[in-house]
Protein backbone atom coordinates (compact mmCIF):
# COMPACT_ATOMS: atom_id res chain seq x y z
CA UNK A 1 0.00 0.00 0.00
CA UNK A 2 1.43 3.31 -1.00
CA UNK A 3 1.04 6.38 1.22
CA UNK A 4 1.73 10.13 -0.48
CA UNK A 5 2.12 12.19 2.13
CA UNK A 6 1.99 16.23 1.45
CA UNK A 7 4.28 18.47 3.19
CA UNK A 8 1.16 19.80 5.30
CA UNK A 9 1.21 15.88 6.71
CA UNK A 10 -1.65 15.17 4.31
CA UNK A 11 -2.01 11.87 3.28
CA UNK A 12 -3.41 10.39 0.61
CA UNK A 13 -3.89 6.10 -0.72
CA UNK A 14 -5.89 4.20 -2.87
CA UNK A 15 -8.01 2.69 -0.30
CA UNK A 16 -6.78 -0.50 1.34
CA UNK A 17 -7.52 -2.32 4.60
CA UNK A 18 -3.88 -3.23 4.43
CA UNK A 19 -3.48 -0.57 7.76
CA UNK A 20 -6.19 0.92 9.28
CA UNK A 21 -6.16 4.01 8.47
CA UNK A 22 -8.08 5.39 11.13
CA UNK A 23 -4.64 5.70 13.32
CA UNK A 24 -3.39 8.45 10.97
CA UNK A 25 -6.37 10.79 12.11
CA UNK A 26 -9.61 11.81 10.64
CA UNK A 27 -10.39 10.09 7.32
CA UNK A 28 -11.83 11.56 4.47
CA UNK A 29 -12.43 8.48 1.37
CA UNK A 30 -13.80 9.64 -1.81
CA UNK A 31 -14.43 7.38 -4.57
CA UNK A 32 -12.05 7.61 -7.87
CA UNK A 33 -13.15 5.32 -9.72
CA UNK A 34 -15.84 2.79 -10.60
CA UNK A 35 -15.40 -0.86 -12.06
CA UNK A 36 -18.46 -2.20 -13.87
CA UNK A 37 -19.86 -4.81 -16.33
CA UNK A 38 -22.04 -3.87 -19.21
CA UNK A 39 -24.83 -6.22 -21.11
CA UNK A 40 -22.48 -8.54 -22.51
CA UNK A 41 -20.11 -9.38 -19.07
CA UNK A 42 -17.32 -7.56 -20.00
CA UNK A 43 -15.73 -5.29 -17.25
CA UNK A 44 -15.35 -1.60 -17.31
CA UNK A 45 -12.73 0.71 -15.88
CA UNK A 46 -14.43 4.53 -14.89
CA UNK A 47 -11.80 6.82 -13.72
CA UNK A 48 -13.81 9.73 -14.50
CA UNK A 49 -14.39 10.86 -10.54
CA UNK A 50 -10.71 12.10 -10.81
CA UNK A 51 -10.42 13.34 -14.49
CA UNK A 52 -9.16 9.67 -15.67
CA UNK A 53 -10.32 7.45 -19.02
CA UNK A 54 -12.89 4.87 -19.32
CA UNK A 55 -11.27 1.44 -20.18
CA UNK A 56 -11.87 -1.72 -21.08
CA UNK A 57 -13.69 -3.81 -21.71
CA UNK A 58 -11.81 -6.55 -19.67
CA UNK A 59 -13.05 -9.91 -19.76
CA UNK A 60 -12.60 -10.77 -15.73
CA UNK A 61 -13.35 -7.97 -13.04
CA UNK A 62 -10.33 -8.88 -11.30
CA UNK A 63 -7.82 -7.74 -14.05
CA UNK A 64 -9.83 -4.69 -14.29
CA UNK A 65 -9.47 -4.16 -10.60
CA UNK A 66 -5.63 -4.50 -11.51
CA UNK A 67 -6.02 -2.36 -14.18
CA UNK A 68 -7.55 0.44 -11.82
CA UNK A 69 -5.09 0.23 -9.11
CA UNK A 70 -2.46 0.45 -11.43
CA UNK A 71 -3.81 3.74 -13.36
CA UNK A 72 -4.81 5.28 -10.02
CA UNK A 73 -1.08 4.77 -8.53
CA UNK A 74 0.87 6.10 -11.56
CA UNK A 75 -1.39 8.75 -12.60
CA UNK A 76 -3.36 10.05 -9.42
CA UNK A 77 -1.61 9.02 -6.33
CA UNK A 78 1.27 10.13 -7.61
CA UNK A 79 1.87 11.45 -11.11
CA UNK A 80 5.41 11.76 -10.38
CA UNK A 81 6.59 8.03 -10.60
CA UNK A 82 4.66 7.66 -13.91
CA UNK A 83 7.20 9.88 -15.85
CA UNK A 84 10.16 7.53 -13.59
CA UNK A 85 9.08 4.57 -14.35
CA UNK A 86 9.64 2.12 -17.44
Amino acid sequence: MQLLIDGAGGVACIYSEAIDLQTLGTLKISRGSHVDPDSLGQWWVDLSPVSGPQMGPFENRSFALAVEVDWLERHWLNPLVSTTRS
